[in-house]
């Protein structure tokens, strides 16, 4: 008769275990490498004892759908993204809570006249970076390649097959990229050249770290990526340097708090300590190789580190997240028919291209220089013009809820609609190519 209390108090004991474990332990979603996550998470735990990190590695795009998806008490304790525009779309659906305890006074309000913390004080700056190319210097030197300086140098034709990138709805910090260069050229400017240079690109990668150990390795000659994984590269000894064009911005990676998370408390303590100087003193490992968001002057910076407040000054796009978080959705999945999914049609118009224009400066023919730009035409122009992408309706779909049937079919009606659009017209650019450079024998 003695069993049942003594079976009450052991359940009733390893519950109180079961929910101490949980409280703690902190549940990070994050798209950053491993590198980097097992660094923070050794130095919180040696500083906090009894509290654990458990890190849940998803692509910003996947951890976004993650947080959406599950309901409050279950969710992930922190979001850890570079994405200022993904911390909007969590911010607008009130999955983000305040948390101003967590704040170093030290960081400054603005790199550049970008706020560092968000306005609203959702989210706060834990890095910061820049976008900008990385190369191999032995796979450039064995093509007989010159280092690239501006984006619009990728569009050339000795680059073509040596290139690469990742796609924008695998990888914020590619979105953050294109996005960059659409800010920086225009709309309709900015997709032609992201379009002649996507012709050029040997790989898109499905995430980002592939883009980086690609041109580490020697895969890729040259990767469009954000500047930690070049500097990352270049200070753990592989033969690679990084260059920021003119056309970039240097915006924060970003880290708040979820709301609905399980462990509060220690999850501000986790926040707090990545912006504490011990935090911030990690970016410099050779393996992580980021720009802090604390003065350079509050830490021991390894000698010919980039000096982030100088590139932010000399940065020609001052980078709207409001834009960017408007129009995310069609950005990716605009990038996704006409490049991703429709890369091998790209790459021959591209080629053909690239053949027909350089026969045509051996040999000039009108006839044949009108073909051509008319295969540029078709080839390089964006399915989604300026004015449809200020159309808050047109907008508006691309927001809503793809587990709705409704929307889903309307979107994937669209979507097939660019796809077939996208391939029909990289056959017609290689068909014109091709016509110009039989003009020119």
């Amino acid at each position: 008769m003695q069993r049942t209390p003594i079976l009450h108090l052991l359940a009733a004991s390893l519950l109180l275990c079961w929910s101490a474990a949980q409280a703690g332990t902190v549940t990070v979603v994050t798209s950053f490498p491993k590198e980097l996550t097992d660094a923070y998470k050794k130095g919180f735990e040696a500083a906090n004892a009894g509290i654990k990190l458990e890190v849940l590695n998803k692509n910003t795009t996947a951890a976004i759908a993650y947080i959406k998806e599950l309901s409050p008490g279950q969710r992930p304790d922190v979001m850890w993204a570079s994405a200022p525009d993904a911390f909007e779309v969590l911010a607008r659906d009130k999955l983000l809570t305040a948390a101003p305890e967590v704040k170093n006074p030290h960081v400054p309000a603005k790199i550049g006249n970008y706020p560092i913390n968000d306005p609203q004080g959702l989210y706060y700056g834990q890095a910061l970076a820049g976008y900008g190319m990385m190369w191999n210097t032995r796979y450039l030197q064995a093509n007989k390649l010159p280092a690239p300086k501006e984006w619009s140098d990728l569009a050339r034709p000795e680059y073509f097959g040596h290139v690469a990138i990742s796609s924008p709805s695998r990888s914020g910090t590619t979105h953050l990229t294109v996005e960059t260069m659409l800010q920086g050229e225009g709309w309709d400017k900015g997709w032609t050249q992201l379009l002649e240079i996507m012709g050029n690109c040997a790989a898109i990668t499905d995430r980002s770290f592939g883009v980086p150990d690609g041109v580490n390795s020697g895969q890729y000659g040259i990767g469009m990526v954000i500047d930690f994984f070049g500097l990352a590269g270049k200070y753990s000894g592989f033969p690679v340097e990084f260059a920021y064009p003119s056309v970039t911005a240097v915006v924060p990676a970003n880290i708040g708090l979820v709301t609905g998370g399980k462990n509060v408390d220690e999850a501000k303590k986790f926040i707090a300590y990545t912006l504490s100087k011990e935090g911030q003193q990690l970016l410099f490992d050779p393996k992580i190789s980021r720009l802090p968001v604390l003065p350079y002057a509050d830490l021991k910076v390894p000698a010919g580190y980039p000096d982030v407040q100088a590139v932010a000054k000399r940065a020609k796009v001052q980078f709207d997240s409001d834009l960017s978080e408007s129009r995310y959705q069609v950005v990716v999945s605009l990038f996704d028919q006409m490049v991703t999914f429709r890369l091998k049609e790209l790459q021959a118009a591209t080629k053909a291209i690239h053949d027909a224009e350089q026969k045509l400066k051996a040999k000039p023919n009108p006839q044949a220089a009108d073909l051509l730009k008319q295969a540029r035409g078709f080839a390089y122009s964006p399915l989604v013009g300026q004015d449809n992408v200020k159309n808050e309706q047109f907008l508006e779909l691309f927001r809503k809820n793809r587990r709705d049937v409704a929307v889903s079919k309307q979107l994937t009606g669209q979507e097939e609609l660019w796809a077939s659009k996208a391939k029909a017209n990289y056959a017609k650019a290689t068909e014109l190519a091709n016509q110009a450079a039989a003009l020119t024998r």
